[in-house]
């Protein structure tokens, strides 16, 4: 979460169930969709599809209400930002650019559940995009996010109520955990948001001013934490920043891992990168996750959420013999040894932009940085941001795919973004469960 301004007016209210499969008003045409070159997974193949009752099939039905020309366009599956906090009561500036960028399926990990009231008649419908929220996150006393509370309440947008017991639940042992339980459990949410920060100094930040707002949940009560939330149905999304929060997550069985460590690096010396005035020396071993962890990962389908367009896109602005150059070189390395290992172990990743601010970047942004990057071939970046993403966002959907029985969900865009990773912009048609939409109509 960059933006001070970030949760002035956050988000929550009534939920909808996880992942949920909106029922249209009336059902969707009969579609056959003609000269189409369909992704998938490795490249681009013609061929013609149909859609009947929202739904691919490959074989031409008895009757056809309409038919689409895809003029020899490029058919990727809708884009997906699996984290971010700008869907709100009044954002709809919001929802008309993703739905213009061909983002369909929004997470926002963290929300105030009475600001999301009017937003919820907007969205998670065909017509729409499709949203989960997770509603107040557990941290610690004096835990990330009280900073933003903080922001807001001297803004006068928010009361104290908003602070714990809304946006956050401060919880520092088991029995503050028991005590605010039937709290978590009233709240709207879709799954459940946790905070680890620095973990591995967690008795030092507690007992210390200087690190309020970074420090998070004492790490043993994790387990825990995570069995409640199963046992109400809650996936459960950790925030994390080094490699020991990681750990902590995995130990514990979170389903998702919040951003990957050593995205924001607090690089005291380069001066890349000075949060709240907390300097630190930039260690590497910080940051680096371990083989097993990697591993660990892989084989039980932990997701973790990239969030790294922000710090790429700042250490691509400093010339090179700056003399920051060396430590921004060395967040490189860093980020792509992760990423790697992460591949060689199979972990899901997928793609999140937390830039709060839409004119600042979007998940279209965090896709593009990532290709700059070149921490992975065009073809598998592009399946990890349609595929992968969106099935991370809604695990029981048949979306993400452009094969018989998934939605008939796709963008049309007028090149190929395997040879011009630009071409991600130039959406030619979108249409969701067999509807063709038509942002700002």
């Amino acid at each position: 979460m960059r933006c001070a301004l970030l949760l002035s007016l956050a988000v929550a209210h009534p939920s909808p169930p996880q992942d949920p499969h909106p029922e249209p008003s009336a059902a969707p045409d009969v579609l056959e969709l003609q000269n189409g070159r369909w992704f998938d997974g490795r490249g681009f193949e013609a061929r013609t599809l149909y859609s009947v009752g929202g739904l691919l099939v490959r074989e031409r039905p008895a009757a056809v209400d309409r038919t689409l020309d895809l003029a020899g366009g490029f058919v990727v599956p809708p884009f997906a930002e699996a984290h971010n906090h700008n869907v709100h009561d009044g954002a709809d500036a919001a929802l008309r650019k993703y739905l213009e960028q061909g983002v369909f399926y929004v997470k926002n990990p963290n929300s105030l559940p009475r600001t999301t009231t009017s937003i919820r008649t907007k969205v998670n419908r065909p017509d729409g995009i499709d949203v989960l929220f997770a509603g107040g996150g557990l941290t610690a006393s004096g835990g990330h996010p009280v900073d933003l509370v903080r922001q807001n309440l001297g803004r006068g947008f928010w009361s104290e109520a908003d602070g714990d017991g809304g946006f956050l639940f401060a919880i520092d042992d088991a029995a503050d955990l028991a005590q605010s339980w039937p709290a978590i459990r009233a709240q709207p949410r879709d799954f459940l948001k946790i905070y680890l920060l620095y973990s591995e100094e967690h008795a030092q930040r507690r007992a210390d001013d200087a690190f309020l707002g970074w420090r998070g949940l004492d790490p043993g009560l994790l387990p825990e934490i995570v069995r409640r939330a199963h046992a109400e149905g809650w996936r459960v999304s950790a925030h994390v920043e080094t490699a020991a929060d990681f750990h902590q997550a995995l130990a514990a069985s979170v389903d998702e891992v919040n951003h990957l460590p050593g995205f924001r690096p607090l690089l005291a010396e380069s001066g890349l990168a000075q949060l709240l005035g907390q300097l630190r020396e930039y260690e590497p071993s910080t940051y680096a996750i371990s083989e097993e962890d990697a591993r660990t990962a892989g084989g039980r389908g932990t997701v973790v959420v990239t969030t790294l367009g922000g710090l790429l896109r700042e250490v691509e602005r400093i010339p090179f013999d700056d003399p920051r150059r060396a430590a921004a070189d060395g967040a490189m390395e860093l980020v792509l040894a992760n990423l790697e290992r992460l591949r060689r172990h199979q972990v899901r990743i997928a793609l999140g932009s937390d830039e709060y601010d839409l004119d600042e970047g979007t998940v279209v942004d965090e896709f593009l940085a990532l290709h700059r990057l070149g921490a992975f071939a065009a073809a598998e970046l592009l399946r990890i941001w349609c595929e992968d993403t969106a099935r991370a966002i809604y695990p029981g959907r048949k979306i993400g795919k452009l094969e018989p029985g998934y939605e008939t969900s796709f963008l049309v865009l007028g090149a190929d973004p395997l040879e011009d990773p630009m071409r991600v912009r130039d959406i030619r048609l979108r249409v969701k469960q067999g509807r063709v939409l038509e942002p700002g109509r």
